[in-house]
């Protein structure tokens, strides 16, 4: 799998525009960019699996005091093949090349589900149950690093 970049402006992505995968996740990426900034790369990505779209993968901003979060997904027609559980492992790798000191993490709703299972597969542990902005209550995850 590969990570393609989502750039700053939608000129930039014209390669995704005509992605009917891709429209809606463009523009709200592009938007986010704007209050967060833009930082690679701590941004957001679409994944690539044998010559096709199969997902998306995001920092949630550039690290702060030390910690990141990730967010990630597969497109419909995807799901329940062990592509999120890859585009997690991705965005870890990425983390840990780009700055290995850094502490990953994730959120999730507060609920055994695909997510929390895939988290689990790429060694996060719970931390516990936050507040957060956007989305209410959630569980936190940090990635515990490589088993031995």
């Amino acid at each position: 799998m590969e990570l393609l970049p989502i750039y700053q402006t939608p000129e930039e992505n014209k390669v995704f525009e005509s992605n009917t995968d891709c429209r809606e996740t463009l523009e709200m990426t592009v938007e986010f960019y704007e209050k967060v900034g833009y930082t690679p790369p701590w941004t957001g990505y679409y994944v690539k699996k044998d010559k096709e779209l199969v997902g998306m993968a995001a920092f949630k901003g550039r690290p702060i005091q030390g910690r990141v979060e990730i967010a990630y997904g597969t497109m419909e027609r995807f799901r329940n093949q062990g592509i999120g559980a890859g585009i997690c492992r991705l965005l870890v790798e990425l983390s840990l090349q780009t700055d290995p000191s850094i502490s990953i993490t994730a959120r999730t709703l507060p609920e055994p589900n695909y997510s929390t299972r895939i988290l689990q597969k790429n060694n996060f542990v719970l931390l516990g149950t936050v507040e957060d902005p956007e989305d209410g209550e959630v569980w936190e995850w940090i990635y515990q690093g490589r088993p031995e």
